[in-house]
């Protein structure tokens, strides 16, 4: 229970990201956090404000994005379904156990990426969320190349920096699988930095086509700034797939471990 009456709900997401400028609100443009904070205000007649667990960039999906907020009542998810445009819904709302905070509670973050390597046989009707690539993949070469890049590393390499915040991460899943012509990667960490999967994706994939050696990308986490030689992979292949919490009674101490090694590299 917050002051005023008001209670913290936890809220779970899916949205579409093609025709938005990612999740954070940006001035004259379209973003998932400005859609449901503005239609949640409208409903509730009350300011809300969202806390989520991981900004996507523009174009990238989600069908397990969670956050919290503050509100005098939980809204009925029917008549938020209404009132939302048809590329963004809220899943879930309810009231989130003691210590709760949607970012700095959570202990990792799991997203996927798609591409189809034959354009011949790649699905119209998934066009929005896989990446057609134009030369055929090597699943074993890309994930020889993905376990050397596992563990605890400086990410510098793979991320756009941002002013006071660290690159470190613990970078826990990277593996590839295949179906058919569909080829997907499956990426967890403690946290992401600013276009570190599109970037670590991007770089794979040179190894997946055979224009890098499996070696490569592990070597550029030496690095002490980003390299002019990693791509960043299409966002519209990217959905943040979920995020795990621990136990209730751990939530506040994992809040305050984590809000203190973010702020303060």
């Amino acid at each position: 229970m917050e002051g005023g009456g008001l209670v913290r709900f936890q809220l779970g997401i899916a949205y579409d990201g093609t025709d938005f400028s990612g999740w954070a609100r940006q001035p004259e443009r379209r973003t998932v956090c400005a859609v449901i904070e503005d239609t949640l205000s409208m409903v509730l007649r009350h300011d809300v404000r969202l806390t989520v667990a991981g900004r996507t960039d523009a174009g990238v999906h989600a069908s397990g994005q969670v956050a919290h907020t503050d509100l005098p009542a939980a809204p009925d998810l029917n008549r938020l379904a209404r009132a939302l445009p048809p590329d963004v819904r809220i899943l879930s709302i309810q009231p989130a156990p003691e210590g709760f905070d949607a970012r700095f509670s959570a202990v990792r973050r799991h997203y996927r990426y798609r591409v189809c390597d034959q354009q011949w046989s790649a699905d119209p009707l998934r066009r929005n969320d896989t990446v057609t690539w134009p030369r055929p993949l090597d699943v074993d070469a890309l994930n020889e190349a993905s376990r050397l890049l596992v563990g605890l590393n400086d990410f510098v390499a793979f991320c756009r920096r941002r002013e006071g915040a660290t690159t470190i991460r613990d970078l826990q899943r990277l593996h590839w699988t295949r179906t058919g012509t569909l080829v997907e990667a499956e990426v967890s960490a403690d946290a992401f930095c600013h276009s570190m999967v599109r970037s670590l994706v991007g770089a794979l994939l040179a190894v997946g086509e055979g224009r890098k050696p499996a070696e490569w990308p592990a070597s550029l986490l030496k690095a002490e700034t980003r390299p002019s030689t990693v791509t960043v992979a299409p966002a519209h292949g990217l959905t943040l797939v979920g995020v795990d919490y621990p136990p209730p009674d751990l939530l506040a101490a994992r809040a305050e471990q984590t809000r203190n090694l973010r702020e303060h590299p």
